[in-house]
């Protein structure tokens, strides 16, 4: 089970029994130099634990990593600098510490296949393997809440801001990546509670 396995509709990746309450997921979001998967780097990866409809604050994980690449332009943006004071791990090290957070547990992500991507291209370069957890990705998930109609205009793209805005959310802490591993968490959660309103879910028919 590889990297793209939030694509495919597969009929039945949980036991019946496992709920969605129950199940660890890790909510993550990732700051970088830009948007190029081959010569952009991380600069911080955010997560957080979401369980029983808790997002476990206590359990946050983040962390700011040690680069040579720098862009004036993009740090405008997510506000980390050149010389930001703080304890820098190498790209393998911060690395293996957010393997050994995320376990086995399922992913949460606003355009999950940047985040994973990127992550999968900085294992790559340090020998390690490979994500196989599965995915969720907020931004698909919330075109599932919306009503079918054609008097409703649905955009392509929905924003992390957009979701915030739709769901009165805080951007507080905006384009940092443990804020916005946040808002997604609660993203998240109003996403499940609408589809639940909508009609019986379980953990797998996330995945459809």
């Amino acid at each position: 089970m590889g990297l793209f396995n939030f694509w495919k509709k597969e009929e039945k990746l949980f036991d019946e029994t496992v709920t969605i309450e129950e199940t660890r997921f890790v909510v993550l979001d990732t700051e970088t130099t830009g948007f190029d998967y081959e010569t952009d780097r991380i600069l911080c990866i955010g997560a957080l634990v979401l369980q029983n409809g808790i997002i476990s604050i206590r359990e946050s994980f983040e962390i700011y990593i040690e680069q040579d690449h720098y862009d004036k332009a993009t740090a405008q943006i997510h506000g980390i600098l050149k010389a930001f004071v703080v304890q820098r791990p190498t790209e393998l090290e911060a690395l293996q510490q957010f393997l050994t957070f995320l376990g086995d547990s399922v992913i949460i992500a606003h355009h999950t296949l940047f985040d994973i991507t990127m992550i999968n291209r900085a294992l790559e370069r340090n020998g390690l393997p490979l994500l196989t957890n599965l995915a969720l990705d907020t931004a698909i998930l919330y075109k599932k809440t919306l009503i079918k109609s054609h008097l409703f205009e649905r955009k392509d793209h929905y924003t992390l801001d957009d979701l915030a805005d739709k769901f009165d959310i805080s951007k507080k802490d905006r384009h940092t990546a443990l804020g916005d591993a946040y808002i997604t968490a609660i993203a998240f959660l109003k996403i499940v509670k609408k589809l639940k309103e909508k009609k019986e879910i379980n953990l797998n028919s996330l995945f459809k």
